[in-house]
Formats: C-alpha cells, structure tokens, sequence
C-alpha cells in the first residue's frame, strides 16, 4: 500500500468569465502550478495515480439538498450573463458552464480517495480538487465553494464503510463555516478549524467561528475552532496548536479515519491568509496526524493563492504521506503572544467536554492583546515589496535545502548482532552488515570496561558506522541492537561520536535505568531527558528528567506536553532514542515516541534496543521510523494525578527557556 494522488485534468476546466476581484484568485493554474511541483520532484510518479470519477447525485444528497443539487445541475446550459446573475446570489462564487462537471469529479474523488484508503488499496493519500468545498452548505455555494467535497467524504465512510469517529482537520486560512454547519450537533465527527478571524473582522464575518462555539446537542465539545486574531502566524503557531490542543483532543477521540482540508492559504505568502508558516511545516503537520487513525489520512484540496507556495507546501505533504521525512523548520520557534491566547481560549471552551483538557489546569480565557506576532518580518510587512521579497528568500530556501540536502539513498537501517528474519520488516529496510574498523571500535571502548568483551565490540563497531551513515546524509534513521550490560556505555560513545562528527546539537531520551554521562558538558549541545521511575527535575534546561507515566493519558501528555515541545524547541540534528534496562515502554508507546520524534530532526533517528529485548519491539520500532504509523495505545485512560502534577510543575520550571512548552501567555502563567 501506498500513498493515492487522485486528479482529473477537466478540473482546471472552471474559470472566471467575467471581473470580479474578489474570484479571481481562484484559477486552474492552482492546480496545473501544483502538478508542475509534484512532476518536478518525482512524486507523483512515486503516488498510486488514480483518475478522479464524478460524484452520483445520490453521493451528493448525502450533504446537499436535491433542490441545490438540481440548481447546480442546471448552470451547464446557462450564458454568461445568466451565470453572473446566478453567481451574485452567492457570497464570493462564480460558475462556469463545466461547474457542475467539475464539482462532481472533486467530491468524486474524495470518495474515490477515501474508498481506496478504507479499502486497503492505499494507506493515505491527497485528492486535488477544484472547486474546494469546506464552505459549501446543505443548500448554498459558498467562498469559491460548491460541493462540500469533505463532508461528502465523512457522511460516505460512515455509511458505506461503518466508521464511527471521523476527524476532520481544516487547517485553510478560512472558517470551512459549511462543514461545520454539517456536523455541529454529530458526535461521530471531530470538526477542528484554524483560522484567520481578527475578532470577526475577516471573511466569512461569523460569531460562530470564535472560541466558543463548540457545537450543539450531543455534539458539543466536536466542533473546535481556533480563531487567529492576528495575521503572521508562523510555524511555532501553528505547532502549538498541535500539540496542546488538536492531538491531546484527537487521540482521546482515538479517530477511525483523519480527513484533512488542505488549504494552503494559511502558508507563506497567500494574499488571503498572511500568515508566515513555511511549506516545510505543512510535512510536519501531516507527520503528526499520520500517528492517528493507524496512518489512514485523506487529504483534500481547499484553498491556497500563492502559486509558488502553494505548489510546494502540497509537494511537502505528499512527501510526507510518502513516508519521507520532514526537512527541519528553519528559525527559533516561539509561539506569538496573540497565539497563545487563542490557543488558552479555545482549551478553555473545550475543557468541560474533555478529560485530556480537564488533567492540564486549563486557565480561563483571558482578554486579547494588542501585541503583535513575533518572530519574522513578515508579521509587520503584510503587504508590499519588501513581504515579497521575503517570502521569494523562503520558498528559495526551501529549494536549496532540498538540492543540498536531498533524502537519503536508505530510509531505514537496522545494525543486528543477528539478524532476525521474525522481525517482519519492509523489505527495503536495508539490514547493515558492515562495522567500523574494529580499532575505531577499541579506541572509543577503551574508557569503559563493559565494551571490552568482544560480543560488546562487535556492537559497537556497528552502531559506529551506522550512526556515520546517518551523520553523513546516507541513512536516514536506524536501530542498533547493544548488550543490555553495554547500554549506558554505548550511549555515552554514540553521544560523543556524534558530536565529533558534525551534530551541533543532540537531543537524547533515555529510558529506564540509564544515568546522564558525568561527564558530559552542559554546553548546549545536548539535550538529555530522562523518561524513567525517578521524580520529576530539572538540573538545569539541558538535563530534564521526568517518571514514566503508568496510564494512556499520561504517556501522552507526556510525549505531547514535554518530549516533543522541547525537541522542537532544541532543533536538534540528531535524536538518540535508547531503551535500557526497565525501561517500562509496551510496543505500542515505544513505537509512538519513534514516530514522533522523526519530525524534529528531520528523520535522523538512532535508536538503540536491548539484544535481550523481544523481536517485536525492535521490528515494530523499525516500521515506525521507516515510515510506518504506530499501532493503537488501545482506550484512552486519563493520567494519575501524581503524573498530572509532577509534568504540570517541571514543564513550569522549564517554560520560560523553553517557550515551545507555553500554553498560555507568559503574565497567564504566573
């Protein structure tokens, strides 16, 4: 299985006929800018290529009345001047003659793309559509919109495919208001929205897309909108987001499938959104729900003006849904005051519906600021020559990281003292023979006694040239398998070996009884946490030790609230990831922390296994870092109180260095 691109070329058939300011944007060059990027850089040829089918009436009765259905039907055999009038009916609308055609063939293949994904002929995939849907209502066009292609979607796994908990996640820079009209009182389906609102003063002008509309009847607390009040939000915005709001929600939700509309108007550069998160960001978003759902995400084409941007955030999506990994977000990442107030609000309105929420000592909403957001210079250039000449530098940078920095020739390896053929791994995951020479092995053995044996050498010698390979571009991440008697001193020379060889900065996480290297400088240069029994402290901002939580909600809050705001903080070039002895970790948990953790260091994951240690785990961590989603942590358990406390008070010790671990504005947290 594999990743689906569904397409239709009569899709860029709809244009604009007449003037009109407002719909201009909305062009076939979309869609011919993003296949040029998807062509240019292999990935299309790397997708299962399936050609979109139109949408029975039927299908799209599912969202929409027979009497909207049949007005559509009818503008095939209307003028010009009968579509202009027909379209002045509409906020920001316009049809062509091929509308009805076209908006067929993109709610066709959101089905076709669900269908194939449910249906086990692909894992994941992006239908690309126009016209978009997220604005569409049971009964009217809306916002270039004309069929809800993703709620038709959601409505079709329900009843074709039995699903019963859908996440939808609508990350365009505009309320999808239609969507949530749809599903505001279903329990069935998550409905989250981010999107530029200004207090109400940004299209589409609703009430109902602030903080607290949180849905009706039994689904209160399934709608959850997060309203930007601010423009240039970045990518530490937009990852906040993530990880203290959506996927605390998203896995108590524990969703069946995740459908995504992809608006890339909330990326660098749009006209409509102007915010300023890069196309590098969008692989990292998409990184993040593939942890959800067992990896089934449907993406959808919504929004996006900027063609440059918008071809290449999509062509970071579908590497992603690729499985390859996500390049490292450039800059400090610091969410905006105005973010986080918005963040602190919608947790707020969500708190009562949410036990994940109600375990965080979630603070009021308070009043928004007038401050500005920080961190680039797009923030206070909205507009004008000197913004384009920023976003040109980015989206440039984004080409030149990937011409020298290109995916390395081998994703996955696994250095074994004995290969095991049990492990059950992807047959591309190459299994690594070779070792560094053994008098390199000896010279970095020599200060510690539990590497002299010659099974440790051996070991070791592995490891070495593994982590080479990973240092040197040529693997992505691996799995090196050590003696449980070596596991503290083979930590110690991989730390050591890394930093000689070129990472400037090393984030390690340790679990069970393995103690941080005496030794070893406090420079910056390595971020140690220690995920173990021991209480909760902090030494200092790059020494950070935290108990292994016992129930569900507490692993994630762990992981969600600590290890990943803090290894996106640190931006490390490599993660380090060693299981030693009693180190607690089931497969499942094992596999989500791998999964996770590929996203900062953009791939460059080593971790090391125990040679005691079942098959099962090494095999399963393998799958996870080739690409794979990790399997289900099973229903969701609310944290110990003794685990709510220990993470609330050590994440407020290290919030002011860390600012990634921020949840609410600094003067909200004293």
């Amino acid at each position: 299985m594999g990743t689906a691109l569904v397409y239709h070329e009569d899709m860029t058939a709809p244009r604009l006929l007449w003037d009109d300011p407002e719909c201009e944007i909305e062009c076939p060059e979309r869609l011919t800018a993003v296949l040029d990027h998807l062509q240019q850089f292999g990935l299309e040829q790397r997708c299962l290529q399936l050609s979109a089918r139109e949408a029975s009436e039927a299908e799209l009765g599912l969202v929409h009345s027979p009497e909207y259905v049949a007005l559509v039907r009818g503008t095939q055999d209307l003028g010009k001047g009968e579509l202009q009038a027909l379209s002045g009916q509409f906020d920001a609308v316009y049809f062509h003659p091929s509308t009805f055609h076209c908006a067929r063939l993109a709610a066709g293949a959101a089905l076709q793309l669900v269908d194939a994904v449910l249906l086990g002929a692909a894992h994941n995939g992006l239908a690309l559509v126009r016209p978009p849907g997220h604005h569409s209502q049971r009964a009217a066009a809306n916002g270039f919109c004309v069929f809800n292609n993703v709620a038709i979607a959601a409505e079709h796994a329900k009843r074709k495919h039995g699903l019963h908990r859908i996440l939808i996640v609508d990350w365009d820079i505009h309320h999808g208001q239609g969507t949530q009209y749809i599903f505001e009182d279903d329990p069935s389906v998550l409905y989250f929205s981010w999107h530029r609102y200004e207090h109400g003063r940004f299209w589409p002008f609703l009430r109902e897309s602030d903080a607290d509309t949180v849905g009706r009847g039994q689904g209160r607390g399934f709608t959850v909108n997060l309203p930007w009040n601010q423009v240039g939000m970045g990518n530490a915005d937009y990852m906040a987001a993530f990880l203290h709001l959506l996927l605390p929600l998203a896995f108590e939700f524990d969703p069946e499938l995740v459908l995504v509309s992809a608006g890339f108007d909330s990326a660098i550069g749009d006209p409509e959104g102007q915010m300023r998160a890069t196309p590098e960001c969008f692989a990292h978003l998409t990184r993040l729900l593939q942890v959800l759902a067992g990896g089934r995400v449907c993406a959808v084409l919504e929004g996006g003006y900027h063609l440059e941007s918008l071809a290449q955030s999509v062509c970071m999506m579908v590497q992603a849904l690729l499985g390859d990994p996500a390049p490292p977000l450039p800059g400090p990442l610091m969410p905006c005051q105005s973010a986080l107030e918005s963040i602190q609000s919608v947790r707020a309105a969500q708190a009562p519906h949410w036990v994940s929420l109600q375990q965080q000592d979630v603070a009021p909403a308070l009043s928004p600021s007038a401050h500005s957001p920080e961190g680039g210079p797009l923030s206070v250039l909205p507009g004008g020559p000197a913004c384009e000449a920023a976003v040109a530098a980015a989206l440039s940078s984004l080409l030149d990281q990937r011409r020298l920095h290109p995916t390395p020739p081998v994703r996955t390896a696994v250095a074994l003292t004995a290969p095991d053929a049990s492990l059950g791994l992807p047959p591309d995951v190459l299994h690594q023979e070779k070792s560094a020479p053994r008098e390199e092995a000896e010279a970095w053995a020599r200060p510690h006694g539990s590497l002299a044996q010659d099974e440790a050498l051996t070991a070791l010698a592995k490891l070495l040239y593994l982590l080479d390979g990973i240092l040197a571009g040529q693997v992505s991440s691996g799995i090196a398998a050590v003696r449980a008697s070596a596991v503290v001193a083979t930590l110690d020379v991989a730390i050591r070996r890394g930093l000689s060889r070129g990472a400037q900065r090393l984030f390690c996480v340790a679990l069970g009884q393995l103690d941080r290297p005496l030794d070893l400088p406090d420079d910056g240069r390595t971020l140690w946490l220690s995920i173990s029994g021991k209480e909760a402290a902090a030494p200092s901002m790059f020494h950070v030790s935290v108990a292994l939580p016992g129930m569900t909600g507490g692993f994630l809050s762990c992981i969600l609230g600590l290890v990943l705001p803090l290894a996106y903080g640190f931006q490390p070039d490599l993660v380090l990831v060693a299981l030693g002895p009693a180190h607690g970790l089931q497969g499942p948990h094992a596999a989500l922390l791998a999964a996770v953790l590929r996203g900062p260091a953009g791939g460059r994951v080593l971790a090391l296994v125990e040679e005691e240690s079942t098959p099962e785990l090494a095999g399963v961590l393998a799958r996870v870092l080739h690409g794979e989603a990790p399997p289900s942590l099973g229903p969701f358990s609310g944290a110990a109180p003794e685990d709510v406390r220990a993470l609330r008070d050590l994440r407020r010790q290290l919030a002011p260095q860390w600012k990634m671990l921020q949840r609410r504005p600094p003067q909200a947290a004293r």
